[in-house]
């Protein structure tokens, strides 16, 4: 207890002197994990600091929120931090709330991953890429699946003018950030096109194969509202994605926020949205991802999360028809990574795991039809797997 004292003595005097407020210092106290009362403790500790006068020079540089001593955190990690921080607040200029679902795309954009995103219209599904997109320097195209939709309207076709003779034409998937709209309501022939972008990173467009530009990111929608006119994905297809997010509603506060200020009274050029990051920068942190250290307990735990699903040993496994592939522990292993590396640190805990375990496996595991009859879902069994199985 005396070594946690003086811990937390030692990142208390630090805060104090970069200048973090009473609510800065609470809020990053609780982010990290701290009880009630260790949170009052620093506070009474911080107290007599103020009361001994003891001065601090300030600063304006960011404390690294998930350590306590930031002289342990290298340079690149303190940077990394700093920028996706940045961007964070770009991003918030247009998009109201959503912090989780911000966090998941971040997320997947450390692990050159892709999104699929479920959520009713009119949430800012795609103005979120949007943003993001902008506030990462990078290009965006938007594509609108509809059933007559062609694959070569996606990846972009040979054409014959006499004056040029043959000639390529890419498509709209010749971009950085994809949206793929509504990528349920074009039949699986179209869809695949996507699929197979993002997956090999290239499209063949004739006799000709094209890389894709890198960082290469898809966020596709799905329309969860209706059932006719519409393809479900094949669950081949879904597990190309990397996270599956569930985009809700904001709260009361937000949406009076999102009536005074939203896209319908100002343009988007506007909210001038500055560019934090740039494609080279995305590569070299995917890179800096790839290289936060875990250790084998936690690759262990990570396994043995997913045999669960194969397993189906528990109460609700008898809802599964099928697990998690090894597909979904590579999933779980890289985003671990970049969630450390998104708060921080430069190695994993269990909580990241537990932090992105739902992206990675709730479009994973196969739920059979008394499952869907009964309403379990596959969140509550990813809930009950985390509650069995310990580290």
């Amino acid at each position: 207890m005396e070594d946690r004292g003086e811990e937390i003595k030692s990142w208390l005097k630090e805060a104090i002197r970069r200048g973090y407020s009473d609510l800065e210092i609470r809020d990053l106290l609780n982010s990290n994990g701290y009880s009630p009362e260790e949170i009052h403790g620093v506070f009474v500790m911080k107290r007599k600091f103020k009361k001994n006068k003891l001065i601090f020079q300030k600063d304006k540089v960011k404390l690294n929120r998930f350590s306590k001593t930031s002289e342990q955190v290298p340079e690149e990690i303190r940077e990394v931090y700093d920028l996706l921080l940045q961007t964070r607040i770009e991003v918030a200029k247009v998009i109201i709330g959503q912090k989780d679902v911000v966090d998941a795309f971040m997320c997947a954009l450390l692990c050159d991953g892709h999104v699929l995103l479920e959520g009713v219209p009119g949430i800012a599904k795609t103005l979120l890429v949007k943003t993001l997109a902008q506030a990462s320097g990078c290009l965006s195209h938007r594509i609108q699946f509809t059933v007559d939709l062609l694959p070569s309207d996606i990846v972009g076709i040979t054409t014959y003018t006499p004056e040029k003779g043959f000639e390529v034409i890419k498509g709209p998937v010749f971009a950085n950030f994809i949206i793929g709209d509504e990528i349920n309501r074009s039949p699986p022939k179209t869809q695949s096109a996507l699929i197979e972008a993002m997956q090999e990173k290239q499209v063949t467009i004739g006799k000709q194969t094209f890389p894709l530009p890198s960082p290469f990111f898809v966020m596709a929608n799905n329309n969860p509202l209706e059932s006719s006119g519409v393809y479900d994905l094949p669950e081949a297809q879904v597990d190309r994605f990397l996270f599956k997010v569930i985009m809700g509603y904001p709260n009361g506060s937000e949406e009076v926020k999102i009536m005074e200020d939203n896209m319908t009274l100002r343009k988007f050029e506007s909210f001038d949205i500055k560019p934090i990051l740039s494609a080279e920068k995305i590569l070299e942190m995917q890179e800096i991802t790839k290289k936060i250290h875990m250790d084998d307990k936690i690759k262990n735990y990570i396994v043995r999360l997913v045999e669960k699903t194969r397993k189906r040993d528990f109460d609700n496994g008898k809802y599964i028809e099928w697990g998690g592939s090894p597909r979904a522990s590579i999933g779980i292993f890289i985003a671990s990574k970049a969630w450390a590396l998104m708060n921080g640190r430069n190695y994993v805990i269990p909580q990241d795991v537990k932090d992105i375990a739902h992206y990675v496996l709730r479009h994973r595991i196969i739920l059979n039809y008394k499952a869907r009859a009964e309403g379990i879902t596959s969140d509550k069994i990813i809930d009950e797997i985390f509650a069995i199985v310990n580290i």
